[in-house]
C-alpha cells in the first residue's frame, strides 16, 4: 500500500519525540514491528517560480500534424511582465478557458533536475510550462495537465506548498507491503496505528471522530439481506441535493494521486478516499437509478451484470449480488454495476459501507479476474465496526464539499448491525507466556501494555492458582485466535531484535547409519567416475509411462495421484528415477550440451495394495506410537533408487585421439561402480525390459536378486522424448543391496601375481558373464582377477562360435604362489568354463 507520510501521521502525536522523524525513520520503524517496506519515495522538490495560473485564452495552432495551443495564462506579479499574461506553449488538452493550471515560470527546476527556460518553439516564444502530474513527480499520469479545483488559490501563488513539494516542507511515499492476515493495515487508520505503537506515542482513531451527520430514526433505504449472502453488515446512508459539478478539494486530490488511485469525480473519490483512510471499502450507487427495495442474496440462473468497466459478465450461483426489482446492480465486495453508477448528472447518492465474508470475495474475484482495491481488502477481513464510521464520514465529506444534504435515516442490517454483532472469544494467556516463548524476561505490564496499543480489552486473572490474561481482541483483528497469536504481539512489539539468538543444546548422537553412509558414498563414487549430479522433479506425468512403452500391468504403472499438483502435467508421485532424469536431458541438450553423464539419488513411490486412511495428528504433543504406525502404514512404499543417463561422447575427441561413444557398457560399468561402494558381487544378463532396447538390456542381480536394470533406451522411446540417439540409462534399488557394518575394502597381498591368460571358444548364444562367472568359481580363492581383453568371431572360431581372451591373474594371500599353482587353478577354472558353457580352449 502507498502511503504519504504526511496523511499517515495525521492521527499520531509525535510531539513529545526529542526529534520528527523522517520518512526513512518511519519505513524502520514499521520494519522494526513486522512490517516490510519495500520503498521509500521522497518527493522531489521544486525551486524556482513554479505558480498557480489561470488560464485567460487559448489560440489552436492548427497548422501542426499534433494539436498545439498557445495559450496566455494570468501568474499574478510573477511573469516576465507584471502587467499581461504569460504565453506558455502547451500540448495538451484536457484544460479549459478558466481552468487553475500549474505553471512553472523560467528558472524553475523541476523534478529529475529539469530546468525550465523561455524559447522560441512553434512560432510563438514559450515563457514556461503547464505541468502535468507526472512533471510534478505526484503520479505517473501523463496523459495531460493537472487541472486543479476552482478556488485552489489565487493566479500568482506559490504551488510548491500547495503541492508538498516545499524544500524546507519534504514529503514522502511509503510502499508497505501488507502480508494477508494483517488486513486492518490497508490503511492510514490500521498503519498508523503500528507507527504509534513503533514509537509509544498517542494514537487518535480516525474512526471514532463525530462526524456531526444527521442520526435519527428509520432508514436511508430498505435493504433485505438474505440467509446465506455472506453478508455480515450492510450499511447505508443517503445524501441529496448534491452539487454534481462540485470539484474534489486539493488535499483530497493529492492524497489519492500519492495513494495510487485515480481521481474520478466527488462522490467516486469519496469513497475512494474513506478506503485507503478507515479500510472500508464504499460504493456509491444513483439512488434516482435503483428501483424498488435493495436485496443482498446469491445470483440465480442465468443472471448477467454490466461492471463499471463495461463488461457483461455472466454470473456465478456462489457469486453474491447487491440486487433491486431489475436484478443484480454490483457484485458484491467487488465492483458495481453500471445500471447505477453516479454519473456528472447525480444529484441523489446512496452510500454502500458493506462488510462481505473474506472466502466469497476471493472466489468471485478470482472468478470474473477482477482484482478491485475494495476485493482486495475484502480478501483479508474488513473491520465490521467500522462501516458506520465510514458511512458518516462519506457523507459528511459530500455533505461539505458538495453542498449535499444528509438524510436522517441510516440503514444498518446484517449479522454483525449494530446492536446484534455476536460477542468476540476471549483468549487467556498464562501471563509469563511470551517470556517463556522469547526466553527473554520483560519488563512487569509489558504484555498488558502492548496488548491494550494493539486495541485489546485486557483483563488480569488467576487460574488454578496461576496468574493469567484474558484477552478480548479488537474487532479489526480476526487474526488473533488463541495464546500464541497474542504472544506474537507482544514479541514483535518489544522488538524481534531483543530476543538473543542461542543455539539450542542438543545431545550428541551417533552420527550417519550406515545405510545413510553408504548413500553418500554412492553419490561420491559416481561424481569420481565421471557423472554429475541433477536434482529432478519428484514428480511425472502420466504420459511419459506410456512414451515407455510399459505393458499395462507394469508396477510402474500403478501411482500416487496428487490431489493438487504444482504442475497439471505432472500429476503422479514418480514411480521411477527416469522421467526426472531424462527431462534434465533434453533441457541440457537444447542449450547445446551433448555430452552428458547425470545421476540422481532418491526415493521414489511403489504403492502396493490400499494403503491406510489419513490421520490427522496435532502439534500440540508428540504424536503417540499408534499414531506413527498409522501414518507409516498410510503412505506407500519408498524405496530408494540411484539412477544415470548418458549421451554424446564418454571419451571426448581431441589431439589424443577420436574418443568414444557411451555405449550400453558404461551403464553397465556405473552399476558395478555403484555395486563395489557395498562390495557386493554383480552378476549380469541380458534381459527385456522397457524403456530399454531389448537387444541392449541388461539384468543386474546381486547373490541371486534383481537390483536393476542397465542398458541403452529404445529407439522409439528416444524418438518420443526428443532424446539423442543411443541414450543409456542405469536405475538400481539401493535397498536391495547388503548393508553390513563392515566397509568394503581392497585386500592386498605383499606377495606378486602369476599372470596367465587364456583363449576360449564357446557358443555365441552364451553369455560373456556366465564363462566368467564359471572361471571365477573354478580358480578357487587363488584367482584374484578375471578380464575379458579380446573377442573375436570369424571363419577360425567356427560358425555360431567365438573366441573370449581372458586375463587371469593369480596371487596367494600368504607365500609366493608357483606357476604349478597357478597353472593348476587356470586348468581347473577352464573345465568348469567347459562343463558349464560349453567352451573350450582355443587351438
Amino acid at each position: 500500500m502507498r502511503v504519504p507520510v504526511s496523511w499517515l501521521t495525521e492521527h499520531i502525536d509525535l510531539g513529545a519525540l526529542a526529534e520528527q522523524p523522517s520518512a526513512d525513520d518511519l519505513a524502520e520503524a514499521l520494519i522494526r514491528v513486522g512490517f516490510e517496506v519495500e520503498d521509500v519515495a521522497p518527493l522531489e522538490p521544486v525551486t524556482g517560480p513554479l505558480v498557480v495560473g489561470k488560464v485567460l485564452e487559448i489560440e489552436e495552432l492548427t497548422e501542426f500534424k499534433k494539436p498545439i495551443r498557445f495559450c496566455r495564462v494570468d501568474v499574478g506579479d510573477r511573469g516576465s511582465d507584471p502587467a499581461g499574461p504569460q504565453g506558455i506553449v502547451c500540448g495538451a488538452t484536457n484544460f479549459a478557458v478558466g481552468d487553475l493550471v500549474v505553471a512553472a515560470l523560467p528558472g524553475t527546476t523541476l523534478p529529475g533536475g529539469f530546468g525550465i527556460a523561455a524559447r522560441k518553439t512553434y512560432g510563438r516564444v514559450s515563457d514556461g510550462m503547464i505541468c502535468a502530474l507526472d512533471e510534478l513527480g505526484l503520479g505517473d499520469d501523463h496523459s495531460g495537465i493537472l487541472v486543479l479545483p476552482p478556488g485552489t488559490a489565487d493566479p500568482g501563488t506559490d504551488a510548491a506548498p500547495l503541492l508538498g513539494l516545499s524544500p524546507d516542507a519534504p514529503d514522502a511515499v511509503l510502499d508497505v507491503a501488507v502480508n494477508p492476515d494483517r488486513g486492518y493495515a490497508l490503511s492510514i487508520r490500521g498503519l498508523g496505528r503500528e507507527v504509534a505503537c513503533a514509537y509509544g506515542a498517542p494514537f487518535g482513531d480516525p474512526a471514532a471522530i463525530d462526524q456531526g451527520v444527521p442520526s435519527g430514526e428509520g432508514g436511508a433505504w430498505t435493504v433485505r439481506v438474505e440467509p446465506g449472502s455472506a453478508c455480515r453488515r450492510f450499511v447505508a446512508r443517503r445524501v441529496t441535493d448534491l452539487d454534481p459539478t462540485a470539484p474534489t478539494p486539493w488535499w483530497m486530490t493529492r492524497r489519492l494521486l500519492l495513494g495510487g488511485v485515480r481521481p474520478i469525480s466527488l462522490a467516486v473519490d469519496v469513497t475512494n478516499y474513506v478506503m485507503l483512510e478507515l479500510g472500508q471499502p464504499m460504493h456509491a450507487y444513483d439512488a434516482a437509478r435503483i428501483t424498488g427495495d435493495v436485496v443482498v442474496r446469491r445470483v440465480r440462473a442465468d443472471e448477467k451484470l454490466t461492471t463499471l468497466d463495461d463488461v457483461s459478465r455472466a454470473l456465478d450461483p456462489d457469486d453474491v449480488a447487491v440486487c433491486d426489482d431489475s436484478g443484480p446492480i454490483g457484485l458484491a465486495g467487488v465492483m458495481g454495476g453500471a445500471t447505477t453508477e453516479v454519473t456528472a448528472q447525480t444529484s441523489d447518492v446512496l452510500l454502500e459501507a458493506a462488510t462481505w465474508e473474506p472466502a466469497s470475495v476471493a472466489r468471485t474475484a478470482r472468478r470474473h479476474k477482477l482484482p478491485s482495491e475494495a476485493a482486495r481488502r475484502f480478501e483479508r477481513a474488513v473491520d465490521p465496526a467500522v462501516a458506520r464510521p465510514a458511512a458518516d464520514r462519506a457523507a459528511a465529506l459530500l455533505a461539505h464539499y458538495g453542498d449535499a444534504t444528509v438524510t436522517e435515516g441510516v440503514t444498518d442490517v446484517g449479522p454483525y448491525a449494530e446492536g446484534t454483532e455476536e460477542p468476540t472469544a476471549r483468549i487467556r494467556m498464562a501471563l509469563d507466556l511470551p517470556d517463556r516463548v522469547a526466553g527473554v524476561t520483560y519488563p512487569r505490564g509489558a504484555s498488558v501494555r502492548r496488548l491494550v496499543q494493539v486495541g485489546c480489552a485486557v483483563d488480569v486473572d488467576s487460574q488454578d492458582g496461576a496468574a493469567g490474561l484474558v484477552v478480548t481482541p479488537p474487532s479489526w483483528r480476526p487474526d488473533l485466535t488463541r495464546p500464541a497469536d497474542l504472544v506474537e504481539e507482544v514479541l514483535r512489539l518489544e522488538g524481534y531484535d531483543a530476543i538473543p539468538s542461542v543455539l539450542p543444546a542438543f545431545a550428541g548422537g551417533t552420527g550417519l547409519t550406515m545405510a545413510q553412509r553408504r548413500r553418500r558414498q554412492v553419490s561420491r563414487s559416481l561424481a569420481d567416475a565421471g557423472y554429475q549430479e541433477v536434482l529432478p522433479s519428484p514428480f511425472m506425468a502420466p504420459s511419459v509411462l506410456d512414451a515407455f512403452g510399459l505393458p499395462d500391468d507394469d508396477a510402474r504403472r500403478s501411482a500416487v495421484r496428487l490431489a493438487n499438483p504444482l504442475d497439471a502435467d505432472r500429476s503422479l508421485l514418480a514411480t521411477t528415477l527416469l522421467p526426472g532424469l531424462l527431462d534434465a536431458v533434453v533441457r541440457n541438450v537444447s542449450r547445446g550440451l551433448r555430452d552428458l553423464a547425470l545421476f540422481h539419488v532418491g526415493q521414489v513411490a511403489r504403492p502396493s495394495g490400499t494403503p491406510g486412511p489419513a490421520v490427522e495428528v496435532g502439534v500440540d504433543a508428540r504424536p503417540s506410537d499408534a499414531q506413527i504406525a498409522a501414518l507409516m502404514d498410510a503412505l506407500p512404499p519408498q524405496p530408494v533408487r540411484v539412477g544415470a543417463v548418458l549421451t554424446g561422447a564418454w571419451e571426448a575427441k581431441g589431439w589424443w585421439g577420436e574418443g568414444r561413444p557411451a555405449t550400453w557398457a558404461d551403464a553397465v560399468e556405473a552399476a558395478r561402480t555403484v555395486a563395489a561402494v557395498y562390495g557386493a558381487p554383480l552378476q549380469v544378463s541380458n534381459d527385456q525390459h522397457a524403456p530399454w532396447h531389448p537387444g541392449r538390456c541388461a539384468a543386474l542381480h546381486v547373490d541371486g536378486v534383481l537390483f536393476g536394470h542397465a542398458g541403452e533406451l529404445h529407439p522409439k522411446v528416444l524418438e518420443t522424448l526428443g532424446l539423442p540417439p543411443r541414450t543409456c540409462a542405469v536405475e538400481l534399488e539401493l535397498d536391495r543391496l547388503p548393508v553390513t557394518e563392515v566397509l568394503a575394502r581392497p585386500e592386498v597381498s605383499a606377495y606378486p601375481p602369476v599372470l596367465l591368460d587364456v583363449a576360449l571358444v564357446a557358443p555365441t548364444d552364451v553369455p560373456v558373464a556366465a564363462i566368467e562367472a564359471a572361471l571365477v568359481e573354478g580358480g578357487g580363492e587363488l584367482l584374484e582377477d578375471v578380464r575379458l581383453f579380446d573377442v573375436y568371431t570369424g571363419a577360425q572360431a567356427g560358425e555360431g562360435r567365438r573366441s573370449l581372451a581372458f586375463a587371469l591373474r593369480f596371487r596367494a594371500p600368504d607365500r609366493t604362489l608357483t606357476l604349478e599353482e597357478a597353472t593348476a587353478a587356470r586348468d581347473a577354472a577352464v573345465a568348469l568354463a567347459g562343463e558349464r558353457c560349453g567352451a573350450s580352449l582355443r587351438s
